[in-house]
């Protein structure tokens, strides 16, 4: 087992942040249901709560790293992980995960410079406005692990399933299941910053005292660290560092 405080955190944090826009409000203490779903779905896609993007980025380390060692057609690994936050973060979480990669075959039953990554999860995290127990799995697949290529593409599907409680509001609790399956996720080399890609996202909750909610959206995963949620035809910004999110007017 190997331990991971992914360096992808540290490289946002260095990077543009800016998400706060003139024309846009905090949702911390917005009773808005679709208000709150954003926030499940922020905490499912941002570095600070691993989510989505730092799943891609553990992915693609991981494999470019096996890859490196041996690019037999069909081999498979497994391995585990134990991911905590950074020291100091303002959001904490800690995961035990286990991955099982796949090189995949091109023609000729050669190296394609694609691997598949499949992953079962479990933890929690801890931030200003949202605290989450939760568990689920991934299933990607990553392109552009040879040599030749300037950029990883991720296509595939994340699941999170947990309990959660507000910060901001002790009536705000309860169950929620999110889904979320990515097109082209699109990552540089070597750096491994998100360029662009998209996505479809289905969030539910039951809660005790807010009542119950279901909707589908889309998310856009921008240059600048953040990435667009349109969900219920309200439009959020999402940081992907800090999983803050904004409605934008």
């Amino acid at each position: 087992m190997k331990t991971l405080k992914l360096s992808f955190v540290l490289f946002l944090l260095a990077g543009i942040m800016g998400c706060t826009k003139n024309n846009s409000q905090p949702l911390s203490n917005s009773s808005d249901p679709a208000d709150q779903a954003a926030i499940l779905v922020a905490g499912s896609v941002s570095a600070s709560s691993n989510g989505t993007v730092n799943v891609a980025d553990g992915l693609v380390i991981d494999a470019q790293a096996k890859v490196a060692l041996d690019t037999l057609c069909g081999a498979t690994w497994t391995d585990s992980a134990s991911t905590t936050s950074p020291v100091g973060a303002q959001t904490t979480y800690s995961y035990k995960s286990v991955y099982v990669y796949t090189i995949n075959c091109g023609t000729s039953n050669n190296f394609s410079g694609s691997a598949t990554s499949t992953l079962t999860y479990s933890g929690s995290f801890n931030g200003p406005n949202l605290s989450s127990t939760n568990s689920g799995t991934s299933d990607f697949t990553v392109t552009g692990l040879g040599k030749g290529s300037t950029s990883y593409t991720l296509n595939g599907e994340y699941k999170r399933s947990g309990s959660f409680q507000s910060k901001t509001d002790n009536t705000y609790y309860g169950t929620n299941d999110i889904d979320i399956v990515v097109t082209n996720l699109v990552l540089t080399k070597p750096g491994r910053k998100v360029q662009s890609g998209s996505a479809t996202v289905t969030v539910s909750a039951n809660t005790a005292k807010k009542g119950n909610f279901n909707y589908t959206g889309t998310i856009v995963f921008n240059n600048d660290n953040t990435a667009t949620l349109t969900i219920n035809g309200n439009i959020y910004i999402i940081d992907n560092t800090t999983g803050i999110v904004n409605r934008r007017n």
